[in-house]
């Protein structure tokens, strides 16, 4: 098959779509389809063997990191030239409207996906009233698709809610090799602790925004004596944050990478979310994966990962804290408890290679292409 992806987001920047794509993008050139991906310019030219057409854009004021890339004529000269059999827009929002113009102009079947809950991401943006607005704006765009693509049952259900048609479920992957308990090492361990080793450690990975409610790990890290919280990442709200943790045992960690991102994982002992707007929640499954226990919201996406008491806990993100409080001292206390929810969470991480997922995708792709 010849694959179009357009992507709102791709390489040289890092989170849990970019993740997710790179992943299947390798896997799909892999057995032996041909990728070429739509995507804001990053000085990146290709992927795997998957050629990348970057389009040139502009950073959102609200968030600097993410580039706005506005279609322009040539994509579709890129397009005929390319001839594929399929287009798949991510997040389609503005580059990805060019995949959905071109798949009606150029009578190509299109898929679409959905990974980025937005119109929860306006409430933390001052831009609550947009949100009946934006439902309706993606649900002209989604339905436009053969095929809507979620990444969890809850997301399937709330698109379902607000009228969008076609939906199915693209399952879950992760890395179960760079993501392992064996990459625990003392090492990192006084890194992400500031040369605390032997204190409790608590590690969040990903984006530092807004939406992402990082604050509200604060009265967990509190709560517990001598211990430590490693901030893995950054964002727009970086700055904030370290005015919210001053005076605390944090340390901002910045970026991390490959292993060292698998060591991270694996030499903490929590791993503390408190996100409501995942649509899946994609470093829950890397952590678990390097055996970290997981303490986590119970929103969106995160209970098709977890299951509370078994290989993480949950807690309520609209009642206090004090849950999430009580679950991680109950884990740091209880040795036996940690041990068990380690080794079932990374069990469950096992049923979750890329392999399967990216299989999973393509006989979507057939499905769509047979029935067009």
């Amino acid at each position: 098959m010849k694959i179009a992806l357009f992507t709102e987001t791709f390489l040289p920047k890092v989170d849990g779509i970019v993740t997710r794509l790179c992943h299947t993008v390798d896997h799909l050139q892999r057995d032996n389809n041909k990728v070429l991906i739509f995507s804001p310019e990053g000085g990146i030219k290709e992927h795997k063997g998957a050629k990348i057409y970057g389009v040139s854009g502009f950073p959102l004021p609200l968030y600097p990191e993410l580039k706005m890339a506005l279609p322009r004529p040539a994509i579709g000269q890129v397009l005929e030239e390319f001839k594929p059999d399929i287009i798949h827009v991510v997040n389609p929002a503005v580059l990805g409207l060019s995949g959905i113009f071109y798949s009606k102009v150029m009578k190509i079947p299109l898929v679409a996906s959905y990974h980025t809950h937005l119109p929860q991401y306006l409430q933390h943006y001052g831009l609550g009233m947009l949100e009946g607005l934006l439902w309706e704006l993606l649900k002209a765009g989604h339905n436009q698709a053969q095929l809507n693509l979620c990444t969890s049952t809850a997301m399937i259900e709330e698109l379902a809610v607000h009228g969008i048609e076609r939906l199915d479920l693209w399952q879950r992957g992760v890395d179960t090799e760079l993501f392992h308990p064996d990459l625990a090492s003392l090492e990192m361990r006084s890194h992400l602790s500031q040369n605390h080793p032997e204190s409790p450690l608590l590690l969040y990975v990903g984006r530092l925004s807004a939406e992402k409610e990082i604050e509200r790990i604060k009265p967990i890290l509190e709560a517990i004596p001598d211990a430590r919280l490693a901030l893995v990442g950054d964002g727009p709200n970086r700055a904030n944050l370290e005015k919210h943790f001053a005076g605390t045992n944090t340390h901002f960690v910045g970026y991390l990478l490959g292993k060292e991102l698998g060591s991270a994982f694996a030499s903490a002992d929590v791993f503390i979310f408190p996100s409501r707007t995942e649509t899946l929640g994609l470093v829950l499954l890397e952590a678990m994966a390097a055996g970290c226990p997981v303490v986590a919201a119970r929103s969106g996406g995160i209970p098709d990962i977890v299951t509370d008491g078994v290989n993480g806990y949950l807690f309520d993100p609209k009642a206090d804290i004090q849950a999430a409080i009580n679950v991680t001292i109950k884990l740091l206390q209880q040795k036996q408890e940690l041990a068990i929810i380690r080794k079932n969470a990374r069990i469950e991480a096992e049923k979750w290679g890329w392999s399967a997922a990216t299989r999973q995708l393509q006989g979507y792709y057939q499905k769509v292409i047979g029935n067009w």
